[in-house]
């Protein structure tokens, strides 16, 4: 009797330890978790077109880096200022800044918008924005993600009276060797900036 005890007993033990292996084994090799039973979601790489470095489509997120001023060109009452100008790995070159509105009425930026009927939105964007390489002869366009929509800022909304607004456009890099290029929007006078190398 005594045996035959001490064999169910051990049989027990020895199934509870397969199972508590079972489950730590499980538990180590899942997904992330991110505290609500949902596993993480791989991120999206910019080249995919999705997720652009200036943050989300509405550009609500689109900061730009550092404080330095590249550029500063302005139209009446409007005024632009580069701060970022990008080689990213990917190929495209990111540029970035702040738009600020000096009048007394709001602004949208309607007119910076390009005129291909794709692009063209209910507000502003920098769907019309270009780079000129003046020593190559060539003039690159605003990116687009695969569903054709500009990778860029949209102003969904106006720019009131004395505020200020960031935003970003993504364009094809120009070749290597090329450092110089001239920004280009709606009406305001060409902005000469120069391309630095993204980390």
């Amino acid at each position: 009797m005594n045996s035959r005890r001490t064999l169910t007993a051990r049989r027990a033990m020895t199934a509870v330890a397969i199972t508590t292996g079972l489950v730590l084994t499980m538990v180590g090799c899942g997904g992330g978790d991110d505290g609500n039973g949902k596993a993480e979601e791989p991120s999206t790489s910019a080249s995919s077109g999705q997720k652009t470095r200036g943050g989300d489509e509405k550009g609500q997120n689109d900061k730009p880096s550092g404080g330095e001023t590249l550029a500063e060109v302005k139209d009446g009452d409007i005024s632009v200022k580069i701060s970022s100008a990008l080689r990213d790995g990917g190929g495209f070159v990111t540029v970035s800044g702040t738009v600020t509105n000096n009048g007394s009425r709001s602004w949208m930026g309607a007119d910076w918008a390009s005129d291909e009927r794709e692009l063209r939105s209910n507000g502003g964007s920098l769907s019309g924005a270009s780079l000129v390489d003046n020593k190559g002869k060539k003039k690159y366009l605003v990116l687009r993600d695969t569903s054709g929509r500009c990778l860029c800022t949209k102003f969904n909304g106006r720019v009131r009276q004395g505020g200020t607004a960031n935003w970003f456009a993504q364009f094809p890099a120009p070749p290597e060797g090329t450092s110089k290029v001239t920004f280009q929007v709606g009406a305001m006078p060409p902005a000469p900036i120069e391309l630095s190398e993204g980390e």
